[in-house]
């Protein structure tokens, strides 16, 4: 059964729908809510919501979770802009409160919220919207793989109120045991740690520049060109290759500096709260459908600091990441029974090496990276022809989306998630190329940014589809562990506490931890075979049971 909960102007509805007609309202007041949700959860239940970020957090804050969720707010972009649902009403309607649309800033894809987020929505509106949306995924092409896709998005905005209510165990003590170990005893507000400021006054005398700021970009550009250094820029890898005393000083400084900035004290001191790291993620929040975060890094935890995710004292982190996980979505969604062989085993690159294709390891995984990314120049060109000759139909489905990106068409994911067209200087750029007056220079550009779409969108098939699988891989453990803590105290119940593409973590207690193990193992087999079927394909894992995450 459905349940909608609505807010109208402050007050609470739950609004119940028996095959799909809505019955009676109960109105709540806001304290009321925790324990009557918790009265009606049960595994037939289903409750309907606009945003899971504006709803979830109070319930988990009185302990009550719930098993199921709608989360229109996640569903509606995706229905919106999925090219098989491009004539439902829902997509032909103009633009309302519910769109969180993609779009392209400067040929770049972003999401963008346009219209705000949808959080005070009386019970009529929220109704109308799941109804436009179930007309939508009904109507739609292939109707069983929309509604995989938004039960599994939905499914994510639940795990990430949970991750963040949870938060991943953090010791702060040895995460300033590794920053003075690293950097020197943490500083006064504004000051640079010993370490750093040693390195500045050895970039200011190796430069004859006195006073330098090595963290402004445009003062350290002048001063290495008036010491001879002919750089363009002061990003790493073009300070690599310059041949002065200055550059292994100055690397090492932006390295630690980094870490400062993106991880260092203040940075624990935001996102570090009794004990516990807790970032905001953000389900869908790159047009692949892969997450992002506001604030915090959660995507970017350095080795250098990972010592101080720790479990608690009788618990273990479970960490698992899924190897080579996009090749693997590509056998599986081209149907490549060959690619599919190599596959069998933790290490598909290794696969390619037995199979004959290519070499060594090292070619296998650039040859892979090339026919994902688009590479074309150097080593990586001369090993497509063999990848091609080996795996058609894999290297036949990845160039036909990026053909089609050229083409400035739209691709999309295996379950339906549709990338965004080109903005309007893209093909403002492409027809001036084909105007009378054209000069090589237009044509020449035309033709690069031709490339560079269709390298976004060679790409977007495979990662997007990656992040489908890896929200049903979480989907499935959630479920499974929240069965397994039905036999365990509150106190004692295995959690999810992060999630990174394709890597996850388990906290749990250390008794647990075999059967957790087993559960993120066989998540994964269950996400493959709920996407693709019985493809042939292992969707292999590496799993660690750590103290630590350094140790993982």
């Amino acid at each position: 059964m459905d349940i909608l909960l609505a807010r109208d102007h402050g007050q609470l509805e739950l609004t119940p729908l028996v095959d799909g007609t809505a019955q009676p309202s109960e109105r709540l007041g806001p304290a009321e809510l925790p324990a009557r949700v918790a009265a009606l959860e049960g595994p037939d239940v289903r409750w309907v919501w606009a945003d899971t970020r504006t709803v979830y957090p109070t319930l988990l804050a009185a302990g009550v979770r719930v098993g199921r969720a709608v989360d229109l707010r996640l569903c509606h972009p995706i229905l919106r802009h999925s090219v098989w649902t491009r004539n439902s009403a829902l997509a032909r309607g103009p633009a309302s409160r519910w769109d969180t649309a993609a779009a392209v800033v400067d040929d770049v894809p972003t999401l963008l919220d346009e219209l705000g987020r949808p959080d005070d929505v009386p019970t009529a509106q929220l109704l109308a919207e799941l109804r436009d949306q179930q007309l939508a995924v009904a109507g739609s092409e292939h109707p069983g793989r929309l509604r995989l896709l938004t039960a599994a998005e939905s499914a994510g905005g639940l795990i990430a109120a949970e991750m963040r209510h949870v938060g991943m165990p953090f010791d702060v003590a040895a995460h300033d045991r590794r920053l003075t170990e690293l950097l020197g005893p943490r500083p006064l507000p504004g000051g640079r740690p010993d370490k750093l400021e040693r390195l500045v006054e050895q970039i200011r005398e190796l430069l004859g520049a006195p006073g330098l700021n090595p963290d402004s970009q445009p003062a350290l550009l002048r001063a290495l060109r008036a010491a001879g250094v002919e750089v363009a820029s002061t990003r790493r890898f073009e300070l690599a290759a310059a041949d002065h005393p200055v550059v292994p000083v100055l690397l090492q400084y932006k390295k630690l500096a980094r870490l400062l900035a993106a991880n260092g004290w203040a940075w624990a001191d935001a996102w570090v709260r009794h004990g516990r790291f807790r970032p905001d993620y953000v389900p869908g929040g790159v047009v692949t459908g892969r997450w992002a975060t506001v604030g915090g890094g959660a995507l970017q935890l350095p080795k250098q600091i990972r010592a101080a995710v720790a479990a608690d004292p009788g618990w273990r982190l479970v960490v698992a990441d899924a190897a080579q996980l996009e090749p693997r979505v590509l056998a599986a969604m081209a149907g490549d029974a060959a690619m599919a062989r190599a596959s069998r085993g933790h290490d598909l690159y290794a696969g390619l090496v037995t199979e004959g294709v290519v070499g060594t390891r090292p070619q296998a995984k650039l040859a892979m990276l090339s026919a994902l990314y688009g590479a074309t120049a150097g080593e990586a060109g001369q090993l497509m022809p063999n990848l091609m000759r080996a795996y058609p139909a894999a290297t036949g489905l990845v160039e036909r989306a990026a053909r089609d990106g050229e083409r400035g068409q739209q691709v999309h994911t295996w379950l339906g998630r549709t990338s965004p067209p080109p903005g309007p200087r893209w093909h403002d750029g492409q027809q001036r190329a084909n105007q009378p007056d054209a000069v090589d220079a237009d044509e020449r550009r035309a033709r690069r940014e031709a490339r560079d779409w269709g390298r976004f969108t060679r790409n977007f098939v495979v990662q997007g589809s990656a992040a489908e699988w890896a929200l049903c891989w979480l989907a499935a453990v959630r479920r499974d562990l929240t069965a397994l803590a039905g036999s365990t105290t509150p106190d004692q119940r295995p959690d999810l506490v992060y999630f990174l593409h394709d890597e996850i973590m388990v906290h749990t207690p250390a008794e647990l931890a075999d059967p957790v193990a087993e559960i993120v193992r066989a998540g994964a087999a269950e996400a493959g075979r709920l996407m693709f079927g019985e493809t042939g394909v292992e969707f292999a894992i590496e799993l660690a049971v750590v103290g630590c995450y350094a140790e993982a």
